[in-house]
């Protein structure tokens, strides 16, 4: 049960993710964006998929349990493409001032 309650919050931090991808890309600018917010957020999905490998009950489990990892991992991916469209709509926004 308590993996079940940590996928679902997982999943409602994660749910607006895959939003703001989108709307950074299309937003072309870094602008209302933080650095060390995206930075942060990495640091502690690192630390909660570090914690599930240092877990010896759960990784005896793994097999069955493998989709709270899954979800940690998918929330990293989402918060590294931001910071990716973070770091390209600095460059963006360096080169329009240059205009």
């Amino acid at each position: 049960m308590a993996e079940i309650l940590e996928v679902i919050m997982i999943v409602s931090f994660g749910a607006s993710w895959p939003l703001n991808v989108l709307k950074s890309y299309r937003a072309r600018t870094a602008k209302g964006k933080s650095l060390a917010f995206l930075l942060l957020i990495l640091f502690g999905y690192v630390a909660g998929i570090a914690s599930k490998f240092m877990n010896e009950a759960y990784m005896a489990a793994f097999a069955q349990k493998w989709y709270v990892l899954f979800f940690y991992c998918l929330n990293f991916i989402m918060v590294a493409i931001d910071l990716a469209l973070y770091i390209r709509n600095c460059k963006l926004d360096k080169q329009n001032q240059t205009k």
